[in-house]
């Protein structure tokens, strides 16, 4: 008899910044999988605040604070979730969902990665009540005003993103 392989999940995202949000997604993913590789999306086209390093950095931080019953992998990868999911050896994508408008796009996502990769399931997680109105983007143009957002996303998230924007001192 052999050994079953691990129920093994990728993340993706921009995770620009990482928030409470998706710190909540990775808790409840977590308990579901053995292996949860966090893939941060790096597009040439695209310009984040933050750099790759340092996303990754918050993300091991942050995640190393929540005591995960599983085995994290952050890496990075450019192009399709399904491809990075093959290269990871994950058979599930995780997705978070907040709200009806998350939950149509992200159906269209999985039946065009169902196409493409039949191997590899899509997995929808529920935004905790605590986190259904946290969104990166929103975080981001908060900061960039001056406001504080250690309300929706972990302090190192915080401060690397005030220092990115030139904002700082905000009251946590």
């Amino acid at each position: 008899m052999t050994a079953a392989s691990p129920r093994s999940a990728i993340y993706t995202g921009s995770f620009d910044p990482l928030t409470n949000g998706h710190l909540d997604v990775i808790r409840q993913g977590a308990a579901l999988f053995d292996r949860l590789v966090i893939a941060i999306g790096v597009h040439p086209g695209k310009k984040p605040v933050l750099g790759f390093e340092e996303r990754a950095t918050i993300i091991k931080g942050a995640c190393a604070a929540l005591n995960l019953p599983c085995v994290l992998e952050v890496v990075g990868f450019s192009g399709l979730a399904v491809d990075a999911a093959r290269e990871r050896k994950a058979t599930a994508i995780m997705r978070g969902l907040r709200d009806g408008a998350d939950f149509d796009y992200e159906m269209q996502m999985a039946g065009m990665n169902s196409v493409m990769a039949p191997e590899v399931t899509t997995i929808f997680i529920p935004a905790s009540s605590g986190a259904r109105h946290i969104s990166a983007t929103l975080v981001r143009q908060i900061a960039a005003l001056g406001g504080d957002i250690s309300g929706f996303a972990p302090a190192q998230s915080v401060d690397a993103l005030e220092k990115a924007l030139g904002v700082g001192g905000n009251k946590r």
